[in-house]
């Protein structure tokens, strides 16, 4: 196994921190974000250093990294900081599925892991054909509003409507799931995501546990074809809202889950 790259990194997410441990690479990262739950082993491994928007600077820097790794535009003024000390960063911003895998093979390729990343991507890949495949044969595909925020109401970032489509549903804002920013994908009206009629609503508000009963409660939600069929689930930030393994795996496979019970209770 190659030794190449850099020896001591530090993730600013749980994406990174999970990918390297797929790769068996763990023995790089010498500190990692306070949200990492997967590998659950990782909390205990190695110390947390970051939250999300910000981070222990100067714990960071004592850690000597060659390398820390982000991501978003939302952590620019955490990067700043870092850079000013020094420090080499890397964020990357992936929006969609194909630029999930895209920024899976740089970091491989930069610690000399590329053997072991085209495995586990063709592996996955050729799942996600299974699941499309799968779906395809379905006689209808339900109506999905995913709402990743409650208060104001957030929908879909890319890469889940897209996981939407493979898992064999419609997402009912494909117009703001174009849109790379939060603040872009905020749904002003309230009445709006009624009005879309989805026919499944997926929860996975960042941080805290999705209420179905309160957006059940909404006013004017109550003719929704998943409120009045009980059709509201929680996908947990971690497995979806992550824009690494976990979502193109994990996230994937709920959503396929979810989507194929509502078929089955839905014929044509």
């Amino acid at each position: 196994m190659s030794d190449s790259g850099p020896r001591r990194i530090v993730a600013l997410t749980e994406e990174t921190t999970e990918w390297l441990y797929l790769l068996g690479q763990e023995h790089r990262l010498v500190g990692i974000s306070g949200y990492t739950v997967r590998p659950k082993r990782a909390r205990q491994e190695k110390p947390r250093v970051s939250a999300f928007l910000d981070g222990k600077v100067d714990k960071i820097a004592a850690l000597e990294p060659d390398l820390v790794i982000g991501f978003s535009d939302m952590q620019a003024a955490l990067a700043d900081k870092l850079i000013r000390l020094g420090l080499n960063v890397l964020v990357t911003n992936q929006r969609s599925v194909a630029e999930i895998f895209a920024t899976l093979r740089l970091v491989a390729s930069l610690i000399g892991a590329q053997a072991r990343a085209e495995a586990w991507i063709a592996q996955c890949q050729a799942r996600h054909a299974e699941i499309a495949q799968a779906a395809a044969a379905w006689p209808r595909r339900p109506r999905v509003y995913f709402e990743e925020w409650d208060e104001p109401m957030i929908s879909a970032i890319r890469w889940v409507s897209e996981l939407i489509a493979l898992a064999g549903g419609d997402d009912v804002f494909p117009e703001l799931a174009a849109c790379s920013l939060g603040k872009d994908r905020v749904i002003a009206d309230a009445l709006e995501p009624a009005r879309r009629a989805p026919d499944v609503i997926v929860g996975s508000w960042c941080g805290k546990k999705f209420r179905p009963e309160r957006v059940a409660a909404r006013p004017g939600w109550h003719t929704v074809p998943a409120v009045r069929d009980g059709e509201l689930h929680e996908i947990k930030s971690c497995d979806i809202l992550q824009p690494g393994p976990a979502a193109l795996t994990d996230g994937l496979g709920q959503l396929h889950r979810l989507l194929a019970r509502w078929g089955g209770k839905h014929p044509a």
